[in-house]
């Protein structure tokens, strides 16, 4: 969930230019009509506070190696997205991560050695420019009140971040964590076809915790977190058949599913 400055550029932005009253005086915003980074990514991050909301949409999993984030999964291969076309519009109505919400702007930390964050946008989105229509980004000098609220969104996404990180070290605390494994088998087919490459919580472990660890975890809401990720996991069958409609299914039968 952590922030980057350029030279460390997180997922989607390809450029991080710093908000300036001077520089961006007579910048305007303006929404985008279609997602095209969207349309060859697989996983996005998800911050905790979204598990209840996203889980009745996307396999919720957490990334490989020590330093695990949760994904939200749009897709089981690298590069396939089964929620939305080949411009990046949304083929349904579902819940769009904070993180896709966030883009093109995100604090960011202009300077290593200080703790401050600056609101920063990415220069080749498309959305922000001196454009005629879309929401003036200055008055006078001043942010306007569009962009106090983006400001207030990636603020809230940090803190977000914040609640996620001790979210994860209480999963690995506890020792919940495993490989993931799913092998799913398509209909005519004589094998399945398996992806691993992420992690899950193990619920063999889950069940043999003592119970003042479990009353701790439901009392600080981790434990319904951990359900809504486990509830998720159903949702990759659906995400594979998504696949196999739109022929998007490796030939392949073993496949890693990268982390972000």
């Amino acid at each position: 969930m952590a922030t980057a400055p350029a030279n460390n550029l997180p997922l989607f932005y390809k450029d991080l230019v710093p908000l300036s009253s001077v520089d961006h005086a007579d910048f305007h915003a303006r929404p985008l009509d279609s997602a095209a980074f969207l349309v060859d990514q697989h996983a996005v991050p998800l911050t905790s506070d979204e598990f209840v909301s996203a889980c009745r949409f996307f396999p919720i999993v957490f990334s490989a190696g020590d330093n695990p984030v949760p994904l939200a999964l749009m897709g089981l291969n690298e590069g396939v997205n089964t929620f939305v076309d080949t411009e990046g519009k949304l083929l349904n109505p579902v819940y769009v991560p904070a993180y896709i919400r966030r883009y093109p702007f995100l604090l960011a930390r202009l300077n290593p050695d200080s703790e401050d964050l600056s609101l920063c946008f990415d220069p080749t989105s498309g959305a922000i420019g001196q454009f005629e229509e879309g929401d003036a980004l200055f008055e006078n000098g001043q942010p306007t009140q569009p962009v106090q609220a983006v400001l207030e969104f990636c603020k809230n996404f940090e803190e977000a971040g914040q609640r996620t990180g001790f979210f994860m070290e209480e999963l690995k605390k506890a020792d919940l964590l495993m490989d993931g494994e799913v092998a799913i088998q398509p209909e005519g087919s004589d094998k399945p076809y398996v992806y691993r490459g992420f992690q899950m919580v193990d619920e063999n472990k889950l069940r043999e915790l003592r119970g003042d660890v479990l009353r701790k975890m439901m009392q600080n809401g981790i434990l319904g977190l951990i359900f809504a990720h486990l509830f998720s996991l159903q949702l990759m069958r659906d995400v594979f058949a998504e696949q196999v409609r739109a022929g998007k299914v490796p030939e392949i039968l073993e496949v890693q599913t990268p982390a972000v």
